[in-house]
C-alpha cells in the first residue's frame, strides 16, 4: 500500500470533516452565502456564513472535491468562528495550508477556493445589509518581482480570456524581463481553471 501523502491534521478534517452542512440551504438560514468552483474541473465550496456584531459566528459548507478540498474547507470552517469579518476577509491558501500541516504541491489548489468562498460570502452579507465592501483589502502576491505582476493582475487576465504563459505576457509583459516566475504563473492559472473553469 502507498504511504497516506497528508498529514495527520488533513486525514482527521478529511475523514472527520467539521460544520459540514447537513441538507439543503434552507436548514440553516445564513447571513452570507458564497460559492465558487467549477464542478466539470471536480472542485467546488459553498460556504454559509452567520454574523453577529461584525464577527463570525457561525459555519456551514459543502464542498464537492477530493480530501484536499474537504480538508481545507473543514479546517477553514474551525478558524474563522468567532473571527471579525475583516480578518477572515484577508485569510490567504498559505494559512489554510499552514493550518493543514502542508499539502503536495499538486493539491494546493484545493485550498484557494475556500478563502474566495468565505471572501464571496462576507461580500453578500455586507451587500445585504448595506455595509461598505471590503474588496481590495485581501493581500496581493507578488508574482513576477521584476515587473509587480501581481495573482490579482493574473486573476484578472484570465476572467479576460487569457489561458497561456504568452497570453500572460502579451496582457502584462509578466516574466519578460528574468523568466523565473513562469512556474508559479502557471500554477495559478491551474489554480484559476479550478476556481473558474470554462
Amino acid at each position: 500500500m502507498t504511504e497516506w501523502l497528508y498529514s495527520d491534521v488533513v486525514k482527521e478534517h478529511f475523514t472527520n470533516p467539521k460544520n459540514v452542512l447537513e441538507g439543503d440551504e434552507s436548514s440553516w438560514p445564513a447571513d452570507g452565502r458564497g460559492i465558487v468552483g467549477n464542478i466539470k474541473c471536480g472542485d467546488q465550496m459553498l460556504i454559509l456564513i452567520r454574523v453577529s456584531d461584525g464577527i463570525i459566528s457561525d459555519c456551514r459548507w459543502k464542498t464537492y472535491g477530493c480530501a484536499s478540498a474537504i480538508a481545507s474547507t473543514s479546517i477553514l470552517s474551525e478558524a474563522i468562528k468567532g473571527m471579525r469579518l475583516e480578518d477572515a476577509y484577508v485569510l490567504k491558501p498559505a494559512d489554510i495550508v499552514a493550518r493543514l500541516g502542508g499539502l503536495p504541491a499538486n493539491k494546493i489548489h484545493c485550498s484557494v477556493l475556500g478563502d474566495k468562498a468565505l471572501r464571496a460570502a462576507i461580500d453578500d452579507y455586507l451587500e445585504r445589509n448595506g455595509k461598505p465592501s471590503l474588496r481590495g483589502q485581501e493581500a496581493a502576491e507578488v508574482i513576477c518581482t521584476c515587473l509587480n505582476v501581481t495573482d490579482r493582475d493574473i486573476e484578472e487576465a484570465y476572467k479576460a480570456g487569457d489561458r497561456t504563459w504568452e497570453d500572460l505576457q502579451a496582457r502584462t509583459k509578466i516574466g519578460t524581463a528574468c523568466g523565473g516566475c513562469r512556474g508559479k504563473a502557471m500554477e495559478l492559472l491551474h489554480q484559476l481553471e479550478h476556481l473558474y473553469g470554462e
